[in-house]
């Protein structure tokens, strides 16, 4: 019995050319339940910095923190996302020491996974499967991670860069 491969298709559609200018993600709206607790969690337990808070006469709110050294700042609130309340799952923050990264999130009162790398060497999988205790045992860029959730379960990572790949 043979199996045989999908061929890619004889005809491709052409590259469009690059976008002129830069593109950079400026903010991730985070979809919470309680604006209150949240801020509390992301300005207090963690210390991101409070950009914003302000509620309109209509009802709307908005909270804006940003996360010591990160350009992209994370946005919550009341009436501006149409997502369920901790339905994001793989928010990734960037550390140069997962390790020292996770002890820092425990002794602020996170609860926080202990270390862990892929099996194979490749960005985590959805849920635990593949994850092999401690860090990558070569100390690669990328390959090892801790994670937390927010009040409402919205799950972050901690990915260990040390050294960034050409062209960031």
């Amino acid at each position: 019995m043979s199996t045989t491969t999908p061929q890619a298709a004889a005809t491709t559609a052409p590259t469009p050319p690059p976008l002129d200018g830069e593109l950079r993600i400026e903010v991730v709206v985070v979809p919470v339940s309680d604006v209150d607790v949240a801020k509390e969690f992301y300005a207090g337990t963690l210390g991101w910095r409070l950009d914003a808070d302000f509620t309109l006469p209509d009802g709307l709110s908005v909270v804006q923190v940003t996360p010591p050294g990160s350009p992209t700042s994370v946005i919550f609130g009341r009436w501006i996302s149409a997502a369920a309340a901790g339905g994001t799952d793989g928010l990734v923050l960037a550390v140069r020491d997962v390790e020292q990264a996770r002890t820092d999130l425990a002794e602020r009162g996170v609860d926080v996974s202990e270390v862990f790398h892929d099996a194979v060497g490749a960005f985590h999988r959805a849920g635990e499967e593949g994850r092999v205790a401690g860090p990558d045992p070569e100390r690669r860029s990328y390959a090892s991670w801790a994670s937390f959730q927010d009040p409402d379960g919205n799950r972050w990572y901690l990915q260990e860069v040390r050294e960034r790949r050409p062209g960031r």
